[in-house]
């Protein structure tokens, strides 16, 4: 069963893993030619500036709070065979949303100068304006991104996850491709239409995916259905996190705004660096085993809803403790590699890497989240997750205010990675708390041989590009690339050796992940389409 369960998920996280890796990759794209034509200032502050409110919008009534108790409960229909009573909680919620939706986006036109005052009193003059009128602009993105959202939770809910993932792909590709036609005439306005036209995209492919399941949508609203009362009792908890959650956010670009221009695009470029072994790696995992937990919860299946957890938890740590390491040992040449031409100069990768030291710290805390938080959701227990995350982020706006005098935009970076630890330790301590037993011992044994590992590989990539950089030098883009690629495959091959010497049962898991190619048929009662 243990066995089946392994290949389940690492079909399942392969699948998506090649889907978000491509996604990273458009994304670094976008990147990329964005900081190309403009480097680090006033207009990519306002750029990133400009997704705040939007965004808020949308983690709010749909990414994060809908999602967290929508897929539990429609998992939990169709895994009792209730579709028909699923679909018809799909339809009320989905009408509920799109009219708040609406809703907020014509109070956030209407009121957009006020808000940006409030969130970035730091910008005057030209700064100012421009944020107004790309957040304007990228208010049309709200709308499709919620399609995107409930589309999706839909779609992982019949454990179908390509067309979702393939979205993300499509969203990035829009970006650049009319910001590059864009560019020229419309400066990085261009670049925030090609959000819009990127959210639009990412919504239509999973159209096919929707008709294949069988949408069942119904005109309705009913606010007495068992279902939609259970989604909106699992639903506050989550909804409060999230507003805290957006607080810490605010605050940070608040004080951030206080600082030199092109900080508050050193720490957004810093954290989705950061972020890559979240998004391809941590996230695939989680989203993998989400509805397996999700059915195991409904049918009470206890002991197999600990074992998948364990194998979740370890797996996620096995893959992204080095890559923490690594992006340590190498965030100077991974960030002049990428970014440093045209208008980013060596000054804007120093800041970059600066940051990013200081996230890779909390890399671990945020990748485990991902599956810890997914198995409060599993067992329909929002609040316990968020009420962890409201103590962590009042610790982290703490910190920001003690840490960015002595560390500057680093002190952000910072108090932002020792949250996420403190959130991740107290997940897992509330859930042995309500579950029992969720094999402690076993992860403890693996994170410790993965931080020896990962730590010993650390050193030979430091002393490796170090020595690389002496005798070559980096002045050609040539260089600067063959040095990462050199790094990173040096720290790959030091790590495969090591945990290969431990013996460790986490490789072959990992290695299946990572190896697996998408299959476009079913592959047993764990797989997906």
């Amino acid at each position: 069963m243990a066995n089946v369960k392994a290949g389940g998920v690492a079909r399942a996280a392969g699948t998506i893993m090649i889907a978000m890796a491509l996604s990273r990759i458009f994304g670094y794209v976008r990147d990329v030619v964005i900081y190309t034509n403009f480097g680090q200032d006033y207009r990519t502050d306002a750029y990133n500036a400009a997704f705040s409110i939007p965004d808020f919008l949308y983690y709010l009534l749909v990414g994060g709070a809908l999602s967290s108790a929508f897929i539990p409960v429609f998992s939990s229909y169709l895994a009792t065979n209730q579709e028909e009573e699923g679909w018809e909680v799909v339809s009320t919620i989905f009408n509920i949303v799109m009219v708040l939706m609406l809703i907020g986006i014509a109070l956030g036109l209407i009121f957009t100068p006020q808000l940006i005052a409030l969130l970035v009193p730091g910008f005057t003059g030209e700064a100012f304006s421009l944020t107004v009128l790309l957040t304007r602009v990228m208010f049309a993105q709200s709308f499709f991104m919620a399609l995107n959202g409930i589309s999706q939770g839909i779609l992982h809910s019949y454990k179908h996850f390509f067309a979702p993932a393939l979205g993300s792909v499509l969203y990035n590709l829009g970006i650049i491709v009319i910001g590059i036609l864009l560019v020229s005439r419309l400066g990085i306005l261009g670049f925030s239409i090609g959000v819009v036209i990127g959210a639009m995209l990412n919504f239509l492919v999973q159209v096919p995916a929707l008709l294949k399941v069988g949408v069942k949508y119904k005109p309705i609203v009913n606010l007495k259905h068992p279902g939609v009362k259970k989604i909106f009792v699992l639903i506050l908890p989550v909804f409060i996190g999230l507003s805290v959650s957006h607080l810490n956010l605010f605050v940070n670009q608040y004080l951030a705004s206080s600082l030199s221009y092109g900080m508050i695009s050193a720490l957004r470029a810093a954290q989705r660096i950061m972020q890559l072994p979240i998004g391809v790696f941590a996230i695939a995992v989680a989203l993998a085993v989400f509805p397996t937990l999700t059915g195991h919860a409904a049918r009470k299946e206890e002991k197999e809803f600990k074992a998948t957890l364990s194998l979740g938890v370890r797996t996620v740590i096995f893959i992204t403790l080095p890559a923490a390491v690594g992006l340590i040992a190498l965030r100077v040449p991974i960030v002049r590699a990428m970014f440093q031409q045209g208008q980013f100069t060596s000054g804007n990768t120093e800041a970059t890497a600066y940051a990013l030291l200081f996230y890779s710290l909390g890399l671990i805390g945020y990748s485990t989240q991902q599956v810890l938080n997914r198995a409060f959701y599993a067992l329909q227990d929002t609040k316990s997750p968020v009420t962890i995350g409201i103590i962590t982020i009042i610790i982290n706006i703490a910190l920001n205010f003690i840490l960015i005098k002595p560390l500057g935009h680093g002190g952000l970076a910072l108090a932002y990675s020792i949250a996420g630890l403190v959130n991740m330790v107290l997940l897992l301590y509330y859930l042995r708390v309500k579950i029992g037993h969720i094999g402690g011992r076993e992860m403890l044994k693996s994170f410790s041989k993965t931080l020896i590992a990962s730590l010993v590989m650390g050193a030979i990539v430091y002393f490796s590009v170090a020595f690389f950089e002496l005798n070559f030098g980096v002045q050609s883009k040539i260089m600067q690339v063959t040095e990462v690629i050199l790094g990173i495959g040096l720290g790959a091959l030091a790590y495969g050796v090591i945990v290969t010497l431990m013996n460790m049962e986490e490789a072959a898991i990992a290695k299946e992940i990572l190896l697996r190619k998408f299959r476009k048929k079913k592959v047993g009662k764990q797989g997906i389409d």
